[in-house]
């Protein structure tokens, strides 16, 4: 397995895993989550592909199948009123193959984001994650992610 930055080339791939994470989020949260739904177009993510402040990373075998990917985005609130001027590196989405789950895929491409954001000079790593998906919550303590703001709601 090879982690590297996504090309054009790996639009399928990155398409396939971005329906099963659609599926996961939509099966907890059908109320907010649409079926069968494609979070981006082509071209939106031809655009991403190629935006060094969005890199993408992916995970690919020996036949270059896309095993997993993370997306990624740089941030930073300059002359911010209340928050300081820190780099960081938000992961947007990332997804691992149902066929590659178990197989340390996900910690790997996490262990190569974190080393990419020390090389760019990020003071932390940053990600959102759905309370509807406790094996993503599980998995994020487990590579020492801690919450840093929860996000609350109340159905009406």
């Amino acid at each position: 397995m090879i982690i590297r930055r996504a090309t054009v080339n790996d639009m399928d791939g990155i398409n396939n895993l971005l329906l099963q994470v659609l599926m996961v989020h939509h099966n907890g949260r059908p109320d907010l989550f649409k079926p069968n739904a494609k979070k981006y177009t082509d071209e939106e993510l031809t655009d991403i592909i190629n935006d060094d402040k969005r890199p993408i990373f992916v995970a690919a075998d020996d036949s270059d199948k896309i095993l997993g990917y993370a997306f990624c985005v740089h941030t930073k609130h300059i002359n911010d009123n209340i928050l300081t001027d820190i780099d960081t590196l938000y992961i947007d989405d990332i997804c691992i193959d149902e066929s590659s789950r178990g197989m340390h895929v996900g910690t790997k491409i996490y262990e190569y984001v974190k080393a990419y954001a020390k090389e760019s000079g990020c003071y932390n790593i940053t990600l959102n994650v759905w309370s509807c998906n406790p094996t993503a919550i599980s998995f994020y303590e487990s590579l020492g992610l801690k919450p840093y703001k929860i996000g609350m709601e109340q159905l009406l």
